[in-house]
């Protein structure tokens, strides 16, 4: 961004409530002043968008994509910055986008957060609808291994850790252990968070990933009406293939279910498994976290 086109973003006006919503304190975990919650709440119906909070390694780049060109929307970074990986909104980027239309086009966001107190406090504020996808554990970790072979040095390729300098210099099985240990607890408490919220709001939407593989337009269609922004399966099927031919632009893994049962030794495929069994609460996607053979 110029310096000039800086000072015209500064320069934009909001009303006393937006600002207000801003400054507002907040309780420790997060809850809203009842007045800014009702302003965000009525803020919140004005205009829909696409919240994808999806763990990192889970089709999430061709997703939102195919969505932003559904919905011939705007691609918008919601976090105060990208490299805080764990993802906490950022209130001033919502309000500019419900109180003074910016962007124009509908907002899609793809953001690797967990569902704690604070994020859900904000989802309920705003009515957001975000949408959740599941695919099996040892595949995502498969997938982020495969990442950190090209650089693994750069900040900007972690996912909530540091990576330590004399990475590159370790065995294949010592990078599985390190991403496992390091790494699995924060997708464990990840899905254990939305499950359990998914559970009493209506708001959260899970998706699974052999059923985006199996029939793309289907789970697209689903996710947009859930969205509030529905399109005709047609519609979502000729967004996919736009993507998808564009597909050399982006960031796409190699997207094979059961790829990670070989990456990964048994010994370690049953570590993942006790880390889920820490929350007893994953039972009914267990199966789905760690596929059987």
């Amino acid at each position: 961004m110029c310096r000039d086109s800086f000072f015209i973003f500064m320069s934009i006006s909001l009303e006393i409530e937006a600002a207000e919503a801003v400054f507002a304190p907040l309780v420790g975990d997060g809850v809203f002043d009842p007045e800014v919650a009702k302003y965000l709440g009525e803020l919140g119906q004005t205009r829909p968008c696409v919240v994808l909070a999806f763990p990192p390694k889970a089709a999430g780049t061709y997703l939102r994509s195919a969505a932003i060109t559904a919905v011939d929307g705007q691609l918008v970074r919601t976090v105060h910055a990208q490299g805080g990986r764990d993802a906490t909104f950022y209130l001033p980027t919502f309000l500019l986008y419900y109180a003074r239309g910016i962007p124009a086009r509908p907002l899609v966001t793809h953001v690797h957060m967990q569902a704690l107190a604070a994020n859900r406090h904000f989802i309920e504020a705003l009515d957001l609808r975000p949408v959740v996808m599941t695919r099996a554990l040892p595949d995502m970790l498969a997938s982020y291994l495969d990442e950190l072979e090209d650089q693994p040095l750069r900040p900007d390729k972690w996912l909530n850790i540091k990576v330590p300098d004399d990475y590159p210099g370790f065995s294949d099985e010592r990078k599985g252990d390190f991403i496992i240990e390091m790494i699995v607890p924060w997708y464990v408490s990840f899905f254990s968070t939305w499950l359990d919220y998914a559970r009493m709001d209506e708001r959260v939407l899970f998706i699974n990933y052999d059923e985006f593989r199996a029939d793309p337009a289907a789970v697209l269609e689903k996710l947009l009406a859930h969205s509030r922004m529905p399109r005709p399966r047609a519609h979502c099927q000729a967004a996919l293939d736009a993507v998808w031919a564009e597909r050399a632009t982006f960031r796409y893994n190699k997207g094979v279910s059961g790829r990670g049962r070989t990456r990964f030794t048994p010994a370690q495929i049953d570590r993942m498994r006790r880390m889920i069994g820490y929350y007893t609460d994953l039972a009914p996607l267990a199966d789905r976290l760690i596929p059987p053979p």
